[in-house]
C-alpha cells in the first residue's frame, strides 16, 4: 500500500509535544518508546521527555544493548523486543464469560471500552507487519472483532528508521526503512550541524488536520534532500539481507536439505522468536471454570507453532521434533505464507535474531537451506 506523496512541512521539536496533546484532546491513548526494563519498549506516552532521547540500540544475533547516542535523537535506535502486535491483538484476550444461577446460564460477551490508540514512532517494517495481520485478521475467510475494533480507529505517526540495527533486513523485504503507507502522519527525524527537525507529511485527511494544529512551516528543498538522505543512509546501512526472488520455490523444493537437521541441533524451541515477531498470529484457547460452577470463561492466549502441544492432535504431536518444528516456522514465514495469504510472512525487522539466545540468524539458514550465496545482493 502506497499513500501519495502530500505537501511537507518542518515541525521543530516543540511541536512534537503538541503533536502528543492534540492526540490526547482527541481522545487517543498515545502510545510510543519509551525505556523499560533495559531496552526501548512501547508504553503510554504524554510527554517528549520520556521519549529515549540520546539512547541506541546495538543488536547482533543473541544480542541486545542500549548504549548512548551522542546525537542526542529522539529516535535514534531500531526496534526492541515490543512489537505494535501486543496492541492490536493482546497476548491474554478473555473472549466471554458465562455465569449461572440456579439452571439458567448466561453468556455475557467481553465488554471493549479500551481508548482508541495513536501510535507514535511506528516503523515502516511495524507498519507492514500491521497490514500483513491485517489480511488474515481482517481480510482472512475469519475476522477478528477485537483487531478490527481496534485497527479501524488506530491513528498511525510513523518515523522513518535512520540507524537500522544489526541484524535488520527490510530493505530485502521492501518494507522500509521509510513507510511508504499506512500511516496518517509520517515524519523523518534530521540531527545535523546542530539542527535537530522532523519532515513531516499527511498520509490521510486526519493526519494533514492534526498536522495543521501544530506549530509548522514548508519544508525547504534542502531539508527534505537532508531528510531524504537520512533514510538512504539506514538502507545502505542494513545489518543483513535475504534474497526473496523465487524463495518460495527454493525453499519448497530443499525441504528434505540436510541443513534442518544443523540447526534444529542449535535451537532450543523456546518460541522468543515468534513471540517478539509482528506477524505471527498463532494462538490457543483455554476454558476455566471455578469450583463452584457459577462461573466459566474461555480466554485466547499466544502460543507458537514451537510449542510441542501446538500441533498436537489425538495420538500425538504432528511436529514433535525440533527439525520439524522449526522448519515448519522458517517455511511458513518465507514460502506457504505467499500461498496462504499472498504476502511473505515476514518484514525483515531482525526481532527473531537478535532475541533468540542462541543467535540463531535466519537469513544465514534460507541461505544454507537454499543454496544462495552469502554475497548475492538483495531484492529491493
Amino acid at each position: 500500500m502506497t499513500t501519495p506523496r502530500r505537501d511537507q512541512v518542518t515541525l521543530e521539536p516543540a511541536a512534537l509535544q503538541q503533536l502528543i496533546d492534540a492526540l490526547r484532546a482527541d481522545g487517543y491513548q498515545v502510545v510510543g518508546p519509551v525505556l523499560g526494563n533495559g531496552a526501548i519498549v512501547y508504553d503510554e506516552l504524554s510527554s517528549t521527555d520520556q521519549l529515549p532521547a540520546g539512547k541506541t540500540d546495538r543488536q547482533s544475533p543473541g544480542s541486545y544493548k542500549l548504549v548512548p547516542d551522542e546525537s542526542g535523537a529522539w529516535f535514534g535506535f531500531a526496534v526492541g523486543p515490543h512489537s505494535w502486535k501486543q496492541k492490536c491483538y493482546p497476548a491474554v484476550a478473555r473472549l466471554w464469560r458465562a455465569e449461572r444461577k440456579g439452571a439458567a446460564i448466561t453468556l455475557v460477551a467481553e465488554p471493549d471500552d479500551s481508548p482508541p490508540l495513536a501510535l507514535v514512532g511506528a516503523r515502516a517494517c511495524e507498519i507492514a507487519a500491521m497490514h500483513v495481520q491485517d489480511r488474515v485478521l481482517l481480510h482472512g475467510a475469519e475476522t477478528d472483532p477485537a483487531y478490527r475494533h481496534q485497527r479501524e480507529r488506530m491513528f498511525v505517526v510513523a518515523v522513518s528508521c535512520g540507524r537500522p540495527g544489526g541484524t535488520c533486513f527490510c530493505v530485502s523485504m521492501g518494507t522500509g526503512p521509510a513507510a511508504t503507507g499506512g500511516f496518517d502522519i509520517a515524519l523523518t527525524e534530521v540531527v545535523d550541524q546542530g539542527r535537530h527537525y522532523f519532515i513531516a507529511e499527511g498520509g490521510t485527511d486526519a493526519g494533514e488536520a492534526v498536522i495543521a494544529r501544530l506549530t509548522n512551516r514548508p519544508a525547504t528543498i534542502e531539508e527534505v534532500a537532508a531528510a531524504d538522505a537520512v533514510v538512504a543512509g539506514a538502507a545502505a546501512q542494513m545489518g543483513r539481507s535475504v534474497t526473496t526472488d523465487g524463495l518460495p520455490q527454493r525453499l519448497a523444493a530443499n525441504i528434505e536439505h540436510p541443513h534442518w537437521e544443523v540447526v534444529a541441533k542449535r535451537c532450543l524451541t523456546c518460541a522468543n522468536c515468534t513471540m517478539v515477531c509482528p506477524t505471527c498470529f498463532c494462538t490457543t484457547i483455554d476454558d476455566q471454570t471455578d469450583l463452584s460452577g457459577a462461573h466459566a470463561s474461555r480466554v485466547r492466549t499466544w502460543d507458537s507453532c514451537f510449542t510441542l502441544d501446538f500441533s498436537y492432535i489425538h495420538g500425538g504431536s504432528v511436529r514433535p521434533s525440533p527439525y520439524a518444528r522449526y522448519r515448519q516456522w522458517l517455511t511458513h514465514k518465507f514460502s506457504t505464507w505467499v500461498d496462504q495469504f499472498g504476502t511473505f510472512g515476514c518484514v525483515g525487522c531482525g526481532r527473531c535474531i537478535t532475541w533468540c539466545p542462541v543467535g540463531i540468524d535466519v537469513t544465514e539458514e534460507v541461505r544454507a537451506v537454499t543454496g544462495e550465496s552469502a554475497d548475492r545482493a538483495p531484492s529491493t
